[in-house]
């Protein structure tokens, strides 16, 4: 449905027949981590996120999952057998 609280005209999945359905009736303004997100939507109060109307709780414990603008960094470990290593260094 179509937000009729603070994003008024955008697509919000927390809008219901009897208003919005999130906690408090209200969507949270951006953080300065979703500042260059894809996500983030200019509106006449501000700076909002589409997918998530609280985004602050996203980064609490660490890059938020939806953010656009973060890439995830994989660090590949190679475990080595110790004794094939010895082996292969008698050759």
């Amino acid at each position: 449905m179509l937000c009729q609280t603070i994003k008024q005209g955008t697509e919000c999945t927390f809008m219901g027949k009897q208003g919005c359905n999130f906690n408090g009736g209200v969507c949270y303004p951006v953080v300065s981590s979703c500042q260059g997100c894809g996500k983030a939507v200019t509106v006449a109060q501000g700076d909002y996120c589409r997918s998530c109307p609280h985004p602050e709780i996203k980064w609490k414990n660490g890059p938020c999952n939806l953010a656009t603008h973060v890439t995830a960094k994989s660090e590949k470990v190679v475990k080595i057998n110790p004794l094939k290593a010895s082996k292969r260094s008698r050759k």
